[in-house]
Order: C-alpha cells, then structure tokens, then sequence
C-alpha cells in the first residue's frame, strides 16, 4: 500500500471519529438547553468522576464503600437520565457517540490490527485512483430519454430503463449480472454507466471500463511492463462494469483472460455487467464454449432496441 493511499485512508478515519464526537456533543448542548434539569444531571455524573479519582489518589480506608455509593448514585443518574429523554421523545441512546464503524469506536484498530473498516476504505481509495484512467465517464438516469425511440422500440427501452433503475435501487453484492446488447448507440453504456453512479453512491465499490484497456494493461502487466494488478483489482471488486465486449483483438490471450474475469467473479458470486455490440450468435462464434455458456447460462439478457441516438442528435442539431 502507497504513503499516500494510507494516509488518504487515515485521515477519512480521523474525519469520522472528530464528526462523530462533535455531533454527540451538540446533542447533549441541544437537550441541556430543552429538557429543565438535563444540565444538572450531566454536572452530577461529571462530579462522579472526580470523586472517583480523589478516592483512589488519596487511597482512603473506606473506598470500597465510598465506590458502592458513588456507583449507586451514578446509577440513579443514568436512570433520571434515561427517563427524561424518553419522556421528551428521544431514544435511550441519543446522547451516544454514534461512530461509523461500532467496532473500532473509529479509530481504525481492533484488537491490535487494522479494523476492517480501514481495509475497505484503502479498497475503496484504490478503486477510486484505478477508475481515474477509464475511458468512460458516468451518466445518470435522468439523462437518459425514450424521447429518441419511436413505437414497440419505445416500450421495450422505458422496460429496460425501469429495470436498471430497480437494479441499482435494490443493488448488492448478490445481485445477478447483466449482459446489455444491441447495435451501437442504442445506450447501453449509458445505462450501466448510470447503474454504477447509483452503486458507488450507496457506497459499494465499483470498477469501469472498456474491455480493450483493462486487457492492455493486463496484458502489460503480464509482461512485467507494469506494477499494478488490474486482474485482481477487477476479479474483486462489488460491481464490474465490462464496456464494448467484443471489440477487443481477437486471440488466445485475450479470450483465456475474458473467461478467466467472468468465471472468477460468478464463482466468487458477485456481479458483473457486460455491455457489448454480439448479437448471440457473434458470442457463440467468436468465443469457446466456456465463455458462450457463462454468458448464456449466467447472466440476464437485456436485448436493446432501436436506431442509433447519437446520429438522430446530431441529426437534430443540425
């Protein structure tokens, strides 16, 4: 891991715990200013602590006692507490520290190593730097139209569209993966690229491109040309957005790693979306079995329909 991804992740911990603190401390000035009392309470249960702490410098004779009698009137504290917020309409817990993550209270360690919370996050920085490069740029639902497709190609486009809303809107690592096909410009990488705005946002991770570039920089790697590892960044990511399948270079190297991704992901159970310009019968011919047979037997077949949007726009404007 890079100085600069660890930091990265280091501060968005750092970011948590302080904003999490601070809104636990507003909560408790916000009901000492409401609820008549509040604030006596808190003083009291502050004092406790100080009377504790005398206790044990001083080392007095009977503290034994004196610790049963301070518990004893901490406790009758907590439970006026208690009965105040829940008779002014907040839940027993409101004045807790509500951390992001409750098993490292944020602060990125338990039990002496990295909590898991920091791991996703470094996970998360990396997807992040990894899509920077892509080919593509995000859309969004609202940006796309049925206005540009006429009749049975209509219906067929709203469906398709109303599906890929309730794909993101339901979306989880145990959602079925999707091959979008159809002649181009017909927005299939719109929609998938719209899914994966939706995705990011209820913050999985998700990875996007064309096929072509992540089997060239697979291919480099390979070859020792560079450091990275696309293959296992893409084999393991939540949600794979495979762009153009079809227009790579047809060879050995490239179908055996094709087969590779799409296998190691459905045995890994987690989904990805394949967008391509094959008509059935061009994945049959141009790909083995294996592959052919994923697609077909794996994924959930969207058939898109209609005439090319990008040339009616141009059209339009002109």
């Amino acid at each position: 891991m890079s100085n600069e991804i660890y930091n990265e992740a280091i501060r968005i911990i750092n970011e948590r715990k302080i904003k999490a603190e601070r809104d636990a401390e507003e909560r408790k000035i916000q009901l000492e200013e409401k609820i008549p009392g509040f604030r006596e309470i808190n003083d009291k249960l502050s004092s406790t602590l100080c009377e504790l702490a005398k206790i044990v410098i001083l080392k007095s004779p009977d503290a034994e006692e004196q610790i049963e009698k301070i518990k004893q009137k901490n406790l009758e504290s907590q439970k006026l507490k208690n009965d105040l917020l829940l008779s002014n309409g907040y839940p027993s817990d409101y004045l807790d520290t509500h951390y992001t993550c409750n098993i490292c209270s944020d602060t990125g360690v338990s039990e002496g190593k990295r909590c898991r919370c920091f791991n996703e996050i470094v996970e998360k920085i990396k997807i992040e730097s990894f899509n920077e490069t892509s080919s593509v740029k995000m859309c969004s639902f609202e940006d796309f139209s049925v206005f540009y497709y006429d009749g049975r190609d209509a219906e067929i486009m709203t469906r398709i569209l109303g599906y890929c809303k309730k794909y993101a809107l339901n979306f989880s690592k145990n959602s079925e993966s999707l091959f979008m096909c159809g002649e181009t410009g017909l927005g299939k990488t719109h929609l998938s690229l719209s899914i994966a705005k939706e995705v990011i946002a209820k913050g999985y991770n998700v990875a996007y491109d064309s096929i072509i570039n992540y089997l060239n920089e697979i291919q480099k790697e390979h070859y020792g040309k560079s450091d990275k590892n696309t293959l296992a960044t893409i084999t393991s990511v939540d949600l794979l957005i495979l762009d153009d399948l079809g227009a790579e270079v047809n060879n050995p190297f490239n179908h055996s790693t094709i087969y590779n991704i799409i296998n190691t992901r459905i045995n890994r159970n987690l989904p990805t979306i394949i967008s391509s310009n094959l008509t059935n019968n061009d994945v049959s011919e141009r790909y083995d079995d294996r592959v052919a047979s994923r697609i077909f037997g794996e994924y959930t077949y969207l058939k898109f329909v209609g005439n090319d949007i990008r040339q009616i726009k141009k059209l339009k404007k002109s």
